[in-house]
């Protein structure tokens, strides 16, 4: 099958999110701009004098709560300026990672983690960041060492296992992969993120049949996000279950919304009728370029 679904980057691998984000059209990416086009960010520099340490006043719980609640340029805005005065705050460093990574800004996401990492280097939540920002960035090698380490700390670390089967995908070690989200499943069984992450290393390569039932459990779970249920609704729409497909559709998105992924999904069924049937498990049909996440 040689149909390639570049038109599907809303489809957002749910181990990588930092926050939820509305379902948006199979055939236009998401608003928030990649790393090419993001408004910069002014970065800092760990040097910092005392006079500015002395001068600078913190954030307050109530400030800090209602910046996650911004946008993500404006989060990352915020959150730069109090990590320029305070670079070894973990808390304030995973913030500014996880916003920089919402504005496709992976590179510089990474980076800030592992800056802050120096400072805390079992941190937990900074180690799953930067592996994260890395595996966006399409460098999960770089991930694997960070993922390690947290396993190593806590070795029932779900999300951890999780995004290390993501990492092995991406870095063509399938067999590992398996083992990890097998491991993942183990210390959560049914978890829809790591469900998810299952089904769309199967995408990838084209094997929808294969993908369907991963992402109908992930969807039937309580915690199961509406990312999940439009990954089933793409599955099944390319395999010509269209009915089944319009309902889960319609169930979270506007009219408008909805009837334009649906003929997103009648035109690449016409277009390549390959694309409801069996698909070789070697026959790629996306890059994990179109995985990334795109500040969701």
């Amino acid at each position: 099958m040689s149909i390639r679904l570049t038109a599907v980057s809303l489809i957002v691998l749910a181990a990588l999110a930092a926050q939820p984000a509305s379902a948006g059209l199979f055939g236009k990416k998401d608003k928030t701009p990649d790393a090419a086009t993001a408004p910069a960010v002014p970065t800092t520099t760990l040097a910092q004098t005392t006079s500015q340490a002395e001068a600078f006043t913190p954030a307050t719980k109530a400030e800090i709560e209602a910046a996650l609640r911004a946008d993500p340029l404006a989060q990352a805005t915020f959150f730069n300026t109090q990590f320029s005065h305070n670079p070894t705050n973990p808390q304030i460093g995973l913030y500014l990672s996880n916003a920089l990574r919402a504005l496709g800004r992976y590179e510089e996401a990474a980076d800030t983690a592992h800056r802050v990492l120096l400072f805390a280097p079992d941190n937990q939540d900074l180690l799953l960041a930067a592996a994260r920002a890395h595996i966006a960035d399409n460098n999960a090698f770089f991930a694997i060492d960070s993922l390690q380490h947290a396993l190593d700390l806590k070795p029932k670390n779900w999300q951890a296992w999780s995004l290390l089967g993501v990492a092995f995908d991406q870095t063509k070690r399938p067999d590992d992969a398996q083992n990890a989200w097998a491991k993942a499943l183990q210390i959560s069984p049914d978890n829809p993120v790591v469900l998810t992450n299952m089904a769309m290393a199967k995408v990838t390569r084209g094997d929808f049949a294969g993908a369907e039932p991963l992402l109908r459990t992930a969807a039937a779970q309580t915690g199961a996000t509406i990312q999940v249920r439009q990954n089933l609704a793409l599955v099944l729409g390319l395999q010509g279950k269209m009915a089944e497909a319009e309902r889960l559709l319609r169930q979270d998105m506007p009219p408008a919304q909805a009837d334009a992924n649906l003929a997103w999904l009648q035109q690449a069924i016409s277009t390549h009728p390959a694309a409801t049937a069996p698909a070789s498990a070697t026959t790629p049909v996306r890059s994990w370029d179109s995985l990334k996440s795109s500040g969701s």
